[in-house]
C-alpha cells in the first residue's frame, strides 16, 4: 500500500521532447486527482539519459536508479540522442537498463484508436481498433544488449535468450489481461506469435505458452508466425484482442501497432514487472523537433493514464482508476470532433494546444 503521503513516482524527463511531454503530463495528472480525488501522486524528477551523460559520462547515476526503484512508479519521457553515443557506437539508452535492472518483463503496448484521429488504413473498422500487445522486454534478442561481439571485423554475434521462468510470467500476464479485458466485453483471445517453425527457442517459447494456456480455460489460445502477423495487423487487425510474443518481435510489431492508429504520438506503453513499472510515450526523443513546440503529448498522457490504473491494480485504489478513466475520456472528447490535428497529420496543433483542449476536456467531464 502506499504510504500516508500517497504515492511517489519517479519522473524522468530525459532528453530531447522527454521534458516537453512530460511538463503537460504532470499537469494533467495532477489536474484529474484534483478533480476525482482520494487518489494523491507527488512526482519525483530524477536525471538521467544521453545528455546528463555527456555532461558526466553517467546515462543512469546509482541515486536516479535507487530513487526509481524505491518509488512507487516510474514515468518516463524519451531518452536517447542519435548524435551522443556510447563508444561501442550504440545509444544512450537507460530505459533499457531500468527493465533489466528492475525486472520489467511485461512490455504492455496498447493499439487504441483515438476517435477523431484517421488511421492510414482506409477500412472503416479501424476507427475502432483496441487490442494490446505484451512484448516480453528482458530476454529475446535483448539479452545480448551490451554484450553483442564482432570478431576480427568479419562476423558478428548476438545470442537469444529463452527461458521458461521469463516466458511463464509473461504468458500468465497476457493470460490475465485477457481476463481482465474480456470483463469489459472483449473477446478473451490470446494469440503466441513467433517463429516456432524455424526456431527452436520460439518453439521452446510455443510450448510453454500452450502449458500456461491451460490454467485459463476460459481464454481461447491462438498461434501466429510473426510475418504473418505483421500481415494481418494491416488486412484484419481488428481481428486481434491480446499478442503475446518475444523482445525483438514486440518491438518491431508495437511500431507497426502505433503506425494502424495514426502514430507514435498516440501510443503509450508500460514496462511492467512483479514489483515495479515504468511507464512512457512510445516515441522516441526526437531531437529534430525539439524546442519547436510540435511534440504531440497525447501518448505520454495515455501513458500517465496507465500508470494509474497500475497504481489502482497493485494497490486496490479506486480513486486512481476513476482519475485514469477521466483522463482517457478527456483525451477522447479532446480529438473527438477532428479539429485538433497535430504537425504528424498536417496540422498546426502545438504541445500547448493539446494541452489546453485535453485539460478543458477534464474539466467539462468533471463538472
Amino acid at each position: 500500500m502506499p504510504n500516508t503521503d500517497g504515492f511517489r513516482v519517479a519522473v524522468l524527463a530525459g532528453d530531447g521532447i522527454g521534458p516537453e511531454v512530460i511538463e503537460p503530463t504532470l499537469a494533467v495528472l495532477r489536474q484529474v486527482l484534483h478533480r476525482t480525488g482520494g487518489c494523491t501522486v507527488s512526482f519525483e524528477p530524477l536525471p538521467a539519459g544521453a545528455a546528463h551523460y555527456a555532461a558526466t559520462g553517467e546515462a543512469l547515476p546509482a541515486h536516479t536508479l535507487a530513487a526509481a526503484r524505491a518509488a512507487d512508479a516510474i514515468l518516463l519521457g524519451a531518452m536517447g540522442d542519435p548524435a551522443i553515443r556510447y563508444p561501442d557506437g550504440t545509444e544512450i539508452a537507460p530505459q533499457l537498463q531500468l527493465r533489466f535492472e528492475l525486472g520489467l518483463y511485461a512490455g504492455v503496448r496498447p493499439v487504441r484508436s483515438v476517435p477523431g484521429i484517421r488511421g492510414p488504413l482506409a477500412d472503416p473498422r479501424t476507427a475502432a481498433l483496441d487490442f494490446v500487445l505484451v512484448r516480453e522486454s528482458t530476454e529475446g534478442l535483448f539479452a545480448s544488449y551490451g554484450k553483442g561481439t564482432i570478431e576480427n571485423d568479419a562476423v558478428a554475434r548476438e545470442t537469444m535468450v529463452i527461458s521458461r521462468s521469463t516466458s511463464e510470467r509473461l504468458f500468465d500476464f497476457a493470460f490475465h489481461l485477457a481476463q481482465r479485458r474480456k470483463q469489459d466485453g472483449r473477446p478473451g483471445v490470446v494469440t503466441c506469435v513467433d517463429k516456432a517453425n524455424v526456431f527452436s527457442a520460439f518453439a521452446f517459447f510455443r510450448r510453454i505458452f500452450n502449458e500456461r494456456a491451460t490454467c485459463f480455460p476460459e481464454i481461447q489460445a491462438r498461434h501466429a508466425y510473426v510475418d504473418a502477423t505483421a500481415l494481418d495487423m494491416v488486412r484484419k487487425p481488428w481481428t486481434f484482442d491480446v499478442l503475446v510474443t518475444e523482445n525483438m518481435f514486440g518491438d518491431i510489431l508495437s511500431d507497426l501497432g502505433a503506425g494502424l492508429i495514426g502514430g507514435m504520438g498516440l501510443a503509450p506503453s508500460g514496462d511492467i514487472g512483479d514489483e515495479h513499472a515504468v511507464f512512457q510515450p512510445c516515441h522516441g526523443s526526437a531531437p529534430d523537433i525539439a524546442g519547436s513546440g510540435k511534440a504531440n503529448p497525447t501518448a505520454a498522457f495515455l501513458s500517465g493514464a496507465m500508470m494509474l490504473e497500475w497504481l489502482a491494480d497493485r494497490h486496490r485504489t479506486p480513486a486512481c482508476t476513476e482519475a485514469a478513466a477521466l483522463l482517457r475520456k478527456a483525451v477522447d472528447r479532446a480529438f473527438e470532433k477532428g479539429a485538433l490535428i497535430t504537425s504528424e497529420f498536417g496540422g498546426k496543433a502545438s504541445t500547448g494546444d493539446v494541452t489546453s483542449a485535453v485539460r478543458g476536456a477534464i474539466d467539462q467531464l468533471a463538472e
